[in-house]
């Protein structure tokens, strides 16, 4: 009786652990779902993924090209200027932890949404800002916060941010993703002297961060 059991069992063992694996992968998948997808143009791709990545709720973010119609663009394609396409970060997120409406809030609090030539440094149109909405609910959302910025927020030009909908996104080369971990002098070098950060102080000034917490842009100037 025992030697029957112990066949039965290694005959059902592979059954079983291929039962397991595909519950785990069904999981996984299902996991997987739940999360979506933000994608924001904000200037150079290397001083927008901080930002997000010290969100809590936020999976991963992406540096690469979109907007244009070429495949498959290399840096020096899009920094030269003849694809169309603009930098930009894709941020895999989870609902339920942060809101669509949260990461629009830090993508408005650093960047220059006045700015229709590039951003800080970065002159050229593949430097401009743009919020890529993947459905109809986030294009909602943008084009309210938009609006909002607009009306209270503490800007003295129009906000030229375009909002398109989202193109094809092409991960940039491995050396830009995470740069700011990879070589950190380099970029602490480049942020510092690209004027971004004093920019974003002296329009947001204590209120830099507090789209971090989730909090609604001022209602009025600062």
């Amino acid at each position: 009786m025992r030697r029957f059991l112990l066949v039965l069992t290694l005959l059902l063992a592979p059954v079983l652990a291929g039962a397991a694996a595909t519950e785990g992968s069904s999981a996984m998948t299902e996991t997987q779902t739940q999360y979506e997808t933000a994608t924001f143009a904000g200037g150079c791709f290397w001083c927008m993924e901080p930002p997000f990545e010290k969100l809590d709720g936020v999976i991963s973010v992406t540096s690469g090209y979109t907007g244009g119609p070429q495949e498959n663009p290399s840096y020096a394609d899009v920094s030269a200027g003849f694809t169309h396409h603009l930098e930009a970060i894709q941020v895999l997120f989870d609902p339920a932890k942060i809101s669509y409406a949260q990461l629009l809030d830090v993508f408005w609090r650093n960047i220059d949404p006045t700015d229709p030539d590039g951003q800080f440094v970065d002159e050229g149109a593949q430097y401009r800002t743009a919020i890529f909405y993947h459905d109809e609910k986030q294009r909602e959302l943008a084009e309210v916060s938009k609006q909002q910025l607009a009306a209270s927020g503490p800007f003295d030009g129009p906000i030229v941010t375009e909002i398109r909908p989202a193109k094809p996104f092409y991960p940039a080369e491995e050396y830009h993703q995470d740069y700011y971990k990879k070589s950190p002098i380099r970029y602490k070098f480049y942020r510092f002297n690209s004027g971004r950060d004093r920019y974003i102080d002296n329009v947001w000034g204590k209120d830099r961060k507090s789209g971090k917490q989730g909090r609604v842009l001022p209602q009025g100037k600062n």
